[in-house]
């Protein structure tokens, strides 16, 4: 090192980093050779490399060794230097935010329980006072532990059994990213396409044949492009035929298991996870037209005639659980919620790294949307299903929306019958995941066993060996002698499963070297160079040390292996009385130990995370500290050695697989779905009173078939017929070529009733009285969501000009006129509303629906209306969205959320002041004094899911009104209630807004539906009380075919030639 005197003084730099020496722009120069045999060199690689934990600084040391020239090594040090001490000051920095930020969110989360209970406590007793004092005191008690609770209140549960075989149950699951399908699973070709992906294939298989289950769909997307295999553009793939009965008949034509492939997003391309954000609207619509289409036909074969809803829907991811909680909300079912792996989770563990920004963080994972769907996913779920206790307690403990401590006093409430005044807590249960057991044979211990790799491989007398599997061959050609105990280890070569300290202490313990061979499957490689960085520097890292420790002939290390082969390498390692080992820093469950389990191998796992509940369930094993070295060392060393305790872990796993097994986790999963509070629609679909209405329904119902039939039957991935290009009667009239040949085609197919021609129907139809609304009898239906408020929340003048130029628009073509219907959709109350249709000159019964209050109210003029002739809003609607619903308990926290210790709601100076005007029973509606002052709406739902309030809080009308509706309730949705109450065509749908609007704005945006986006009408919006960290990017698609715009002070031509092009455009 001499020479290189600038050295010294980073390294003293870096030793007393965070001193006061560091703040300075080059530290002073200390020389450190002169404290004694001080090694440089190796303090930069023992300890700061290592220790900073920065995977190319090594690569660059590498380098820097290699490097002759003097004057060049010395620069290349002199950067390395300077990088590991920004490193270093970077996650100091990073580590004290993450302090502050952790102290504050336990202040939050202390004050909102407190909060909570000290609300829930008012109307109860002294007595039951005391009673909740006690169950909190209790939750704050760390001697009854979840696995006990767990066990009480399962006890108390009706088991699922073969007597609910008379139930015809239609079950949803969804899990959209990755590519998924019934065989020849492409497991590990990215990081989307993994254990999720088998996970949900088999748990739709066993569900499909569990009793009283008839029909189990999986949605995912619908993948047409050259980079993956044809078979994922197939609309629909069976994966179970519909069992049969107890006389072996045949159940019904659609039981079964299917994956059901919902086109959304770019149809020609595959997207990784993070990029699928924006089309989760379009997926929700797609998915909920197969429901509702499913729905009728199950109705036919098992409903009497009644449609059959989902008996649940079940969203697996965070991206799953969006769709799942929107469709549950349209359709008013329950949702299960099973989260896989959790973005907070992820984001400390990232921001503990050091390495990224949370910015910069956000940038590649989208990990904000990704928490944002997670935290709405909880709002929604009537049942989180983990894998582990650990899940619960150190990942979902993490979310403003779950919280132990509140939960159990909400549940104690709950079974008192004591109000909780809307406050709710979604039940986390463990259940562990299945496997299929059928293709394992457990063989007892026999001498013929010990023998069989010997027999297999070829014995001492010459004789031909059998036929054994291609990948026993692969991985025996690395092995000097293939007959020691083999330590098997199977995961993607990734930085967190630690497969590097297994090889350090396989090459530093002797007696193990000598004792077993070890194997590493690590997925699939072509070239090393062509893998991810993290991937790659794990197998460069490896094969360094297989070269330092000279351990040719004593490890494998395959390049290939396919899925089917894994059964084999299990079966290969316990036949020569190996473990198997999981040395991961943390595994969240863990499912390759119970395969391994199944196939006879003891096992040695990380004491973090799934690992423990295995062990405590099979009693097969040993745990270790993934980061001792000598631990790991010494059990393997154990089990190999010690022949009697490898056959007790070998019988013990046996002998308690069961409990990993698909019947049982789908029998647990059934009870507790059971015990959830079932919802359907309640409304009466038949309408034998008005039977025109209700052959035009069949009509509408028929062209849903058409796209039904056309993505079953369509084998040619870009011939598939759209949602939005199959399901356009309109566009068909108005002489689409293709569309129209394609419904004359299968209309051709459909007994025809003998009736008048279209035109004279739809005239019967307009003349004849209902006490239904006419918008059911619509094709096309005209959504004005324009957001044109002043500074003090009254409608601008301009508004009412661009009503009136609309509905000119869309009375220009007679032949469509006809079948057009509008609807209004605004945050104003009715009554202003009604207002300001009068002053704009336009009639109230021009609109078939109004949608108000920021869609806590939906009206049809016309019909629902009072002796006087007040308009009553729908009463199926207003139940619907009910559901977790406490006007009192959160009118009561908005106000101390909102407003300063101390001052009234009802005060001038106050940042806000109820509005009783523009409330009603399922909207809290408050004026915003000072916006400067308001809380951004992510900020204060977070406050009012720690108290475990369940809302939509939304700043409205220029940002002069804030509003909180019903967590099922939003102007979105209630266009998705009209979709599912009265069968309108999702597809048909034309929503016009602005360009910024209220901050529910952007939901109205994307979907499956039309948007026209009309420029300079809308002035100010209220998206600046929206949320902290801007997110448009991930829910607004950049582009869409179903998206456009137009100018301006556009007039009724313009924009009937801008809607006219709309209706032309498909997915």
């Amino acid at each position: 090192m001499a020479g290189n005197e600038w050295i010294n003084g980073y390294l003293e730099a870096i030793l007393d980093s965070g001193a006061a020496a560091i703040e300075e722009q080059k530290p002073a120069t200390v020389n450190l050779r002169e404290r004694g045999h001080f090694n440089p060199t190796q303090y930069f690689v023992e300890e700061v490399v290592t220790g900073v934990d920065e995977t190319d600084l090594h690569r660059t040391w590498i380098k820097v060794v290699a490097t002759r020239n003097t004057r060049e090594r010395s620069s290349r040090l002199e950067n390395m230097c300077w990088r590991i001490w920004h490193l270093t000051r970077k996650k100091k920095q990073l580590e004290w935010e993450e302090l502050q930020r952790l102290a504050k969110r336990r202040w939050e989360r202390e004050q909102g329980r407190k909060d909570a209970t000290e609300d829930l406590s008012e109307d109860l007793s002294e007595g039951e006072k005391g009673d909740a004092l006690a169950e909190l005191a209790q939750a704050d008690t760390p001697t009854e532990t979840p696995s006990k609770t767990f066990q009480r209140n399962f006890s108390n549960l009706e088991v699922w059994s073969d007597d609910k075989k008379e139930k015809k149950l239609y079950i949803v699951l969804i899990s959209l990213h990755g590519l998924v399908r019934g065989e020849q699973m492409e497991l590990g070709r990215d990081s989307d396409t993994g254990g999720q992906v088998k996970y949900v294939v088999e748990l739709s298989r066993a569900l499909a044949k569990m009793p009283g289950v008839y029909r189990v769909d999986l949605f995912t997307r619908q993948i047409s492009s050259p980079e993956v295999d044809w078979s994922y553009g197939e609309p629909t793939e069976m994966l179970t035929a519909g069992s049969e009965d107890a006389d072996g008949n045949d159940v019904g034509e659609s039981s079964g298991a299917y994956i059901i492939r919902i086109p959304f997003g770019p149809r020609d391309k595959y997207l990784h996870k993070e990029l699928l954000w924006p089309y989760i609207q379009e997926f929700v619509d797609g998915a909920l037209a197969h429901i509702l289409n499913m729905s009728k036909v199950l109705g036919e074969q098992i409903g009497g005639g009644q449609p059959v809803w989902p008996y649940v829907i079940h969203g697996h991811y965070a991206d799953a659980g969006d769709s799942a909680a929107l469709l549950s909300g349209a359709l008013n079912v329950p949702m299960v919620l099973t989260g896989h792996s959790l973005g907070r989770n992820k984001l400390e563990q990232l921001l503990k790294q050091g390495r990224q920004s949370k910015e910069d963080i956000n940038s590649t994972y989208k990990i904000m949307r990704r928490i944002e769907a997670e935290e709405l996913s909880l709002d929604a779920a009537e049942l989180v299903i983990t894998s582990t206790k650990q899940e619960i307690e150190e990942q979902w403990g993490l979310y403003d929306g779950f919280d132990v401590k509140l939960e159990k006093v909400l549940r104690a409430r709950a079974r008192r019958g004591v109000n909780c005044h809307g406050r709710y807590m979604p039940r986390m249960v463990v259940i562990p995941p299945g496997m299929d057991f059928s293709n394992v044979v457990v063989q007892e211990d026999a001498p013929e066993v010990d023998g069989e790799l010997a027999t297999l491989v070829g014995s001492i007398d010459g004789s031909t060996p059998k036929a054994m599997p291609a990948i026993w061959s692969e991985v025996m050609r690395f092995l000097t002698n293939p007959h020691k105990p083999m330590i098997l280890a199977l995961s993607r070569p990734d930085p967190k499963k630690n497969i590097t300290t297994l090889l350090k202490a396989f090459g530093e313990c002797r007696p193990l070297r000598e004792l077993a061979n070890l194997t590493l499957i690590m997925g699939n490689r072509d070239d090393i160079d062509e893998m991810s960085g993290g991937n790659a520097s794990v197998l460069i890292t490896v094969l360094k040390l297989i070269d330092k420790y000279d351990l040719y002939g004593l490890v494998a290390y395959p390049k290939h292996h396919k899925q089917s082969d894994v059964p084999d390498i299990y079966r290969l390692a316990a036949n020569t009385k190996g473990v198997f080992i999981n040395p991961a820093l943390v595994e969240p469950f863990g499912l390759t130990l119970i395969e391994a389990a199944a196939h006879g191998l003891p096992m040695v796992a990380t004491k973090n995370g799934g690992p423990v509940d295995i062990q405590r369930a099979l009693n097969n094993g040993l745990l270790v500290d993934p980061h001792d070295q000598l631990a790991i060392a010494d059990a393997l060393l154990k089990l190999v050695s010690e022949k009697n305790l490898w056959h007790e872990c070998r019988k013990n796993g046996w002998k308690n697989i069961h409990l990993y097994s698909w019947p049982e986790h789908c029998r647990t999963y059934l009870t507790r779905v059971a015990a959830c509070r079932m919802r359907h629609p309640h409304w009466q679909t038949d309408t034998p009173g008005d039977e025109i209405a209700a052959e035009e329904s069949s009509l509408n119902d028929s062209l849903k078939d058409v796209q039904d039939m056309s993505l079953r039957l369509s084998v040619d991935g870009d011939k598939y017929s759209s949602l939005n290009g199959s399901l356009d009667p309109v566009a068909a009239s108005a002489g689409a070529p293709e569309l129209q040949d394609q419904v004359k085609r299968v209309l051709s197919r459909i007994k025809k009733p003998e009736t008048n021609t279209k035109e004279t129907e739809v005239g019967k139809l307009e003349n004849v009285p209902s006490k239904y609304p006419i918008l059911r009898r619509r094709r096309r239906l005209i959504v004005v969501a324009l957001d044109c408020y002043d500074s003090k929340g009254v409608p601008e003048k301009s508004m009412a000009q661009t009503v009136q130029n609309i509905f000119k628009a869309a009375r220009l073509d007679t032949q469509t006129a006809k079948v057009t219907g509008f609807a209004l959709s605004t945050a104003m109350p009715i009554s202003e509303t009604l207002d300001f249709l009068k002053s704009a000159k336009i009639q109230v019964n021009d609109f078939d629906a109004l949608i108000c209050s920021s869609g806590s109210e939906v009206y049809y003029p016309g019909i629902h209306t009072e002796e006087n002739g007040k308009l009553v809003p729908d009463p199926d609607y207003a139940s619907h969205i009910a559901y977790r619903w406490g006007y009192d308990g959160l009118k009561k926290t908005i106000c101390k959320l909102m407003n300063p210790e101390g001052e009234d709601s009802k005060g001038s100076s106050s940042p806000v002041k109820e509005d009783v005007k523009s409330s009603n029973a399922h909207c809290v509606a408050y004026f915003v004094n000072d916006p400067s002052k308001a809380k951004r709406v992510d900020d204060l739902r977070q406050k009012l899911r720690m108290r475990g309030l369940r809302c939509h809080p939304m700043y409205c009308r220029n940002s002069t009104r804030l509003q909180a509706v019903p967590l099922l309730a939003s102007r979105a949705q209630a266009l998705r209630y009209l979709f599912v109450r009265w069968r309108l065509n999702v597809a048909n749908m034309f929503v016009l807004v602005g360009e910024s609007g209220d901050t529910d704005y952007e939901e109205l945006i994307s979907g499956a539906h039309k948007t026209l986006i009309m420029k300079q009408v809308v002035q100010k919006g209220s998206e600046g009380l929206l949320r902290t960290t801007d997110l448009r990017n991930d829910i607004v698609p950049a582009e869409s075919p179903l998206i456009s715009s137009i100018k301006g002070g556009a007039t009724a031509d313009e924009i009937a030639n801008a809607l006219n092009v709309l209706s032309k455009a498909s997915l």
